[in-house]
């Protein structure tokens, strides 16, 4: 049963594709005179045989080739201006979808990485190749097989039974086919996605399985998984394949035993030579949808699969409602009775916390790992939105802000910093179209970073890869300090933000922080080392997702540490 987001899914996908009912009612039209114009070949060969070989007339073979030549040059075009028509409707449905389904698979990435978010775009291109393959287009000559079969009919009953009965066939062949392939081609998908995605992880992590001497047992591994999804795949081609030879060996015998009965037909005087050519045309015309139709089963099987899957991304991401654009709020951060159950889950990671952070303040948020640190970074940043209380950027709820306006505003570096294709400028400017260039060397600067740029190659403009290429992890990280702070922050959220500085990386970050202090901004730290809470004034101590401790740093410290005179002079001692 469709529950009612799914549903609404459904409908979104269906208006999108009414958008295109003009050009779908203008393939309708053009097949009605496609398929008329199928009947040439049939006329042709009836008057040759009865007309052209009875009167010796060549003058009538020219004229009537001459006419036929044209009519199937007309029919070509037919053909031609339906696939392009649908070709076109096909990229204008993609086009529409693109920007929600890519913002839906992030917004639903961000939440869970299930294979719905994974597959989205795949899912809605598997389904705009079926708009513009031969099998949609074999949808609108469907209609036509009967009209055709019983224009065999009309030729002779017997020939009309033979038709309908072997078209019959065909009807329970594709049937067969749909119920059948259906679990081996699922099946195939499945283990495909899971092949595709190892290898994705092993490429990602290709320098430490290169180190760590695992080449030969992540090789194992994604080969358990690449023969599962060849097996499964070979089965479910197997299977389909075994489905189009049969049908296409059926068609054709049928083609014959039309022409086998319809010589018999001619011998006892009930019909003549060209009607029984004719009528073996008309039912390989009549035919040829539903053989293709078989041919492109597993486009239509993927297509469907993508339309179901889309249905549910859509309906458990609708569109973000639109916000009232909001002044550029004050460096005020409020945390009331907040409570985060991460996603797929079902206990609270956070539990009723409260806080606050003034500007030109610099909160320190610790406990040991597991404690809710991560957590909490990703409610402020909007990543994940509570399931209980409110968190408040200048006294307005996160909810009220566009995502991409709150961005702006709260700058973040997570623990894990992931760069793009592109050059150093585009990872710090966000991926901008056209980045602000002085923005870009100001946040390079804030972030001590524009220095150690320009002594790279080609500086800002060096190019990198996904991995950070040439980069170490010290450079990466302070890359993405830049980024966070691209665009003039209110807020800065910093997890782990020392995990890869060395101490000139630290001394940098510490810079930035009072940077920020001085200019009226705030700055919460998720922190293990004690260097990463030199800048700080507050302290937020969590503990199983709870808060134990909230105040001035050096009062928390005294209740919560042991080596707190070590911390405060800088050194080296764990925060537990």
């Amino acid at each position: 049963m469709i529950n009612q987001k799914t549903e609404n899914g459904y409908r979104e996908l269906r208006e999108a594709r009414r958008a295109n009912r003009p050009l779908y009612w203008s393939v309708g039209l053009f097949s009605v005179f496609a398929n008329l114009l199928m009947l040439t070949g049939p006329i042709y060969m009836l008057q040759v045989y009865d007309r052209v070989l009875g009167s010796g007339s060549v003058e009538t073979l020219i004229g009537l080739s001459i006419i036929v030549a044209f009519l199937f040059l007309m029919m070509g075009l037919l053909e031609l201006v339906r696939s392009r028509i649908m070709s076109r409707a096909a990229a204008r449905f993609q086009a529409r979808l693109d920007r929600r389904v890519f913002d839906a698979v992030i917004r639903r990435s961000a939440i869970k990485q299930d294979e719905v978010a994974q597959t989205g775009l795949r899912d809605l291109e598997a389904v705009q190749k079926l708009m513009s393959s031969p099998a949609l287009i074999a949808m609108f000559d469907i209609p036509w097989t009967p009209i055709f079969l019983a224009g065999i009919a009309l030729f002779h009953p017997w020939l009309g039974i033979l038709a309908l009965t072997g078209g019959g066939i065909l009807v329970i062949i594709t049937v067969m086919n749909q119920v059948t392939t259906k679990t081996p081609q699922n099946a195939a998908m499945h283990a495909m996605i899971a092949s595709e995605k190892m290898a994705e992880q092993i490429r990602t992590e290709s320098e430490m399985v290169s180190s760590m001497g695992m080449r030969e047992a992540a090789f194992n591994r994604w080969q358990k998984l690449r023969n599962k999804a060849l097996h499964t795949q070979i089965g479910a081609s197997d299977l389909t394949g075994g489905f189009s030879s049969t049908t296409k060996t059926f068609r054709l015998f049928l083609q014959s035993a039309m022409l086998g009965l319809g010589a018999y037909l001619v011998l006892r005087g009930e019909l003549t030579a060209g009607a029984m050519i004719a009528g073996s045309i008309l039912l390989g015309r009549a035919l040829a949808p539903i053989e293709l139709a078989i041919g492109q089963w597993p486009v239509v099987q993927r297509a469907s699969r993508g339309w179901h899957s889309l249905a549910i991304l859509l309906g458990d991401t609708p569109p973000e409602a639109p916000r009232t654009p909001l002044p550029q709020p004050r460096a005020k951060l409020d945390a009331v009775q907040l409570t985060v159950v991460p996603p797929g889950e079902s206990v609270a990671s956070l539990r009723m916390l409260t806080f606050s952070v003034e500007p030109g303040q610099a909160l320190g948020v610790i406990g040991a790992s597991g404690a809710g640190k991560s957590t909490l970074a990703r409610a402020i940043t909007g990543v994940w939105r509570p399931a209980g209380g409110k968190v408040r950027l200048d006294g307005a709820a996160l909810d009220n802000y566009d995502p991409s306006v709150l961005g702006k505003y709260i700058g973040y570096l997570p623990q894990r910093v992931q760069l793009f294709e592109g050059t150093i400028a585009d990872n710090i400017a966000r991926l901008a179209d056209n980045p602000d260039a002085s923005a870009v060397v100001e946040a390079a600067k804030k972030a001590d970073a524009h220095d150690m740029i320009l002594k790279m190659p080609d500086g800002y403009d060096t190019r990198i890869d996904a991995t950070g290429g040439r980069l170490s992890g010290g450079q990466i990280q302070r890359i993405g300090l830049a980024r966070a702070m691209y665009g003039n922050p209110v807020i800065l959220v910093l997890d782990e933000p020392n995990s890869n500085l060395d101490n000139e990386g630290s001394q940098a970050l510490n810079k930035a922080i009072r940077a920020m202090k001085q200019d009226g901004k705030s700055c919460l730290i998720m922190a293990h080392r004690p260097a990463a809470i030199q800048e700080c004034e507050m302290l937020l101590m969590l503990d199983g997702g709870s808060r134990v401790a909230f105040g001035p740093r050096d009062e928390v410290l005294k209740q919560v540490l042991q080596n707190h005179e070590q911390v405060r002079a800088g050194g080296q001692g764990g925060l537990r």
